[in-house]
């Protein structure tokens, strides 16, 4: 008679944290200032304000987005602003840099929402593998956000994971 086989994976008391279920749902665009510069590196303020006034804003209604400049210019902190203060009324969020910055800003306000309270003395992997585009700071944040409560985290798959802490006995 053959021995059953027991899928010990599933009978673990580990809970899997998939930080893609987490993701913020919402389009995402990147705005490039470099455009507005003339021959993509000076910024001349008259022509930057006319832009800035011209453009039609409402595009950029309900998105998320990432103010940056594609060349190596030097633009000042006000263009940016000056940026902001027109995409206010319209977009979800902004923030200065490139999309993975953006995805880490938007992570990092998620994760700092999180109630962890059912993970106390629980542990816990932080699964990989994701289909979405889950920045490396994401990971850093949810493990400073589970660390203080869980008793162990791991990372990967439950098949195969790293240990990544485990709480001392005092």
């Amino acid at each position: 008679m053959a021995e059953e086989i027991l899928n010990r994976v599933a009978q673990s008391k580990l809970i899997t944290f998939n930080l893609e279920d987490h993701y913020p749902k919402g389009e995402r665009e990147l705005f490039d200032l470099s455009k507005w510069l003339l021959e993509g590196f000076v910024l001349k303020e008259k022509d930057f304000r006319d832009q800035a006034k011209a453009h039609h804003w409402s595009q950029y209604n309900d998105k998320f987005i990432a103010l940056h400049c594609a060349t190596d210019a030097i633009v000042p902190a006000w263009a940016y602003m000056l940026i902001s203060t027109y995409l206010q009324p319209y977009a979800r969020k902004v923030v200065i840099g490139d999309l993975e910055n953006l995805e880490s800003h938007l992570y990092q306000e998620v994760i700092q929402q999180l109630d962890v309270s059912d993970f106390k003395d629980k542990s816990v992997i932080v699964k990989g593998c994701s289909n979405k585009p889950v920045p490396k700071n994401a990971y850093i944040f949810l493990i400073q956000k589970l660390q203080p409560v869980v008793k162990s985290l791991m990372y990967g798959e439950a098949c195969s994971s790293v240990p990544l802490y485990k709480k001392s006995k005092k």
